[in-house]
């Protein structure tokens, strides 16, 4: 799990993005904010659609650990501590998330490219 930082329709956002193991989308969500709660609305929200995993690779964010560790409070309140998610904070095991980025920016960039040399075009034939 990753979020990135791109521009939609002239708003910047979170693109919060989740990927397994085999490179496959399991869930996104975008948000104005890069904190706990946005995080925390993203976990229950894959959750929700894809059950519960048994472990989750980040980024040094600490939005999207101190979430993780709520929702495995909020677990072990309810006594399933068999179903706790373990949390990995190793930045090179989270690399296949972050090349599934790639995709998303190069065509954010083509796009400002685009609109640039749109915008260069009339002045460049003066």
């Amino acid at each position: 799990m990753e979020a990135t930082y791109i521009n939609v329709k002239g708003q910047w956002k979170y693109y919060y993005r989740a990927v397994d193991k085999y490179g496959k989308v399991i869930d996104f969500l975008l948000c104005a904010h890069r904190y706990e709660k946005a995080a925390r609305a993203f976990f229950i929200k894959a959750i929700g659609h894809n059950g519960l995993p048994e472990k989750v690779v980040l980024d040094k964010s600490g939005a999207n650990a101190l979430a993780l560790h709520n929702i495995n409070v909020q677990l072990w309140l309810m006594g399933r501590v068999l179903y706790l998610i373990e949390v990995l904070q190793v930045k090179y095991l989270n690399y296949l998330v972050e090349q599934s980025h790639r995709k998303v920016k190069v065509r954010c960039i083509s796009v400002w490219d685009g609109n640039l040399m749109k915008a260069l075009k009339p002045h460049s034939l003066a």
